[in-house]
């Protein structure tokens, strides 16, 4: 039988990147993304933080380190947090692209993943959090995973929650038994 206090009380708080200097997986924090990172790790100073997931490109992995330093706890890389790739290569449409995967969660384009996909894989790590120990877990990701991602528990997310996202964005996901709420506590 399964334990059912694994699932009570549990608050995972979702967060995108502070400002960085591009979009490749290396790409570092700005020096305005550096301070967010030391504002954030001071945001969650008092949340009881146990456990630390990131996604291992560097601006993710970046703006969670001061909070890791502070609390003394590591940083759990996950491939599966890395952002979603909407095509494998460079368009001229890609936001118009993008608008339609959100209307379309199975639209795949050659070299890319669909919303569906990208959304599975990242519930799954949200539904790791959930079942393992921890109670106040911080997973840090990228923009258009994070909306996917929520979208996985709310379906009126869509592109225009994508667009309205700032760096760092924090959204609070708190679960008791079998309900849930969603929260956004943090614009950059």
């Amino acid at each position: 039988m399964k334990n059912v206090s694994t699932k009570l009380g549990k608050n995972l708080y979702i967060v995108r990147h502070c400002k960085a200097a591009g979009q490749a997986a290396d790409a570092p924090l700005t020096e305005l993304g550096l301070e967010q990172a030391t504002k954030l790790a001071d945001f969650f100073s008092d949340k009881s933080i146990d456990c630390i997931l990131s996604s291992p490109y560097e601006r993710a992995y970046s703006t969670i380190v001061p909070l890791a330093k502070k609390l003394g706890l590591p940083i759990g890389l996950d491939e599966r947090l890395t952002e979603r790739v909407l095509l494998g290569k460079d368009h001229p449409d890609w936001f118009e692209m993008l608008r339609e995967t959100y209307e379309d969660l199975d639209l795949c384009y050659e070299g890319g993943e669909s919303s569906r996909m990208a959304m599975k894989r990242a519930a799954a790590v949200v539904s790791e959090v959930r079942e393992g120990g921890s109670s106040n877990a911080v997973i840090v990701t990228h923009g258009n995973l994070m909306s996917l991602l929520l979208k996985h528990f709310d379906s009126r997310i869509g592109f225009k929650e994508w667009e309205a996202l700032s760096n760092p964005d924090v959204f609070q996901l708190s679960f008791l038994n079998d309900t849930f709420r969603i929260q956004r506590i943090w614009e950059g």
